[in-house]
């Protein structure tokens, strides 16, 4: 499977479901014809850039603190950015202290929205494995609560809770598509909906880590770059996303970096949504072909942030 010894369950998202209630957004959906986009069928946006701190990170985050022991008093992390915001706005709710190892290829906005909420921004050279690395070595001997934001139960559980929202709200969806660098939200949306919609992760092809690991049949390291680096940018995909695609036989797709700034431009001249790149990429992979819909289908696009504000 992977180094993953147990994989969260439809249940274990379930109770994240009931843990976070009242405390996250629902997220509206937004249907456009297909014909807009080019494809056949019916596409359904789920605008998940309107969740608190502007991305689903907050599940994931909230979720994690929620799940914390008693007694710990605050939390670190590595991030790109929307991760550290969201991981700065769950602390804040709960009383603890927060520390954020951003890279320094985010977005100042990123980081400041970080400082925003709260947290003590530590900007670093380079991408997430040089903030990861970072925020590991300064964890050491302090009283601090690690939250991973992509590769823990807790995480993953946290942001499946999109999943199960997806399947009430579009109940007739033939397919899901989600943006995926860590894969942290793949792996929990993939879980949620495991045996009644397939899921499709879509990567960047300068950062497409998942569709590194399968092809090797591992794990493997890849060079991160790109438009959407700074929120799709894990050099190695997560333990969590390998394990559930091997499992459940996702494959990915891989979209450039000029699609994604079409796609982008396409949302928000079309639709108002101002998409962060990284957001974009789903639509990015309706209108390029790259996930064939046929005709009559249901399609569901989720767009998953909206932390990188200037306009396309």
């Amino acid at each position: 499977m992977s180094d993953v010894d147990r994989l969260p369950t439809h249940a274990d998202i379930e109770a994240a479901a009931v843990r976070i209630q009242g405390k996250v957004r629902r997220t509206p959906v937004f249907e456009v014809h297909g014909d807009e986009l080019g494809v056949p069928g019916r596409v359904v946006l789920k605008l998940e850039l309107t969740q608190h701190t502007g991305s689903f990170k907050a599940r994931g985050a909230l979720n994690s603190v929620l799940s914390l022991p008693d007694g710990v008093r605050g939390v670190t992390a590595a991030s790109g950015g929307n991760h550290g915001a969201a991981l700065a706005w769950a602390a804040s709710r709960m009383g603890l202290s927060s520390d954020v190892f951003v890279s320094a290829a985010s977005p100042t906005e990123k980081v400041d929205r970080i400082r925003g909420f709260g947290a003590t921004a530590h900007v670093i050279e380079g991408f997430y494995p040089e903030a990861f690395a970072a925020a590991d070595s300064w964890a050491q001997g302090r009283d601090v609560t690690s939250v991973h934001a992509f590769d823990a139960a807790t995480t993953v559980c946290g942001q499946g809770t999109l999943g199960l929202e997806i399947a009430e709200q579009v109940p007739e969806a033939a397919r899901v598509l989600v943006a995926c660098g860590g894969g942290g939200l793949y792996a929990g949306v993939a879980t949620a909906l495991r045996g009644h919609v397939p899921v499709t992760p879509v990567e960047p092809d300068r950062c497409a880590s998942l569709t590194a690991a399968l092809a090797a049949g591992e794990r493997v390291s890849v060079e991160v770059g790109g438009v959407a680096a700074d929120s799709l940018g894990a050099a190695t995909t997560g333990r969590y996303a390998f394990a559930v695609a091997s499992d459940v036989g996702g494959e990915p797709v891989t979209v450039t970096d000029d699609e994604i700034v079409a796609a982008r431009r396409w949302l928000w001249e079309r639709c108002r949504v101002l998409a962060e790149p990284g957001a974009a990429a789903p639509v990015a992979a309706l209108m390029t072909g790259a996930v064939a819909v046929h005709p009559g289908d249901t399609v569901v696009a989720v767009v998953s942030g909206g932390n990188n504000p200037a306009i396309p």
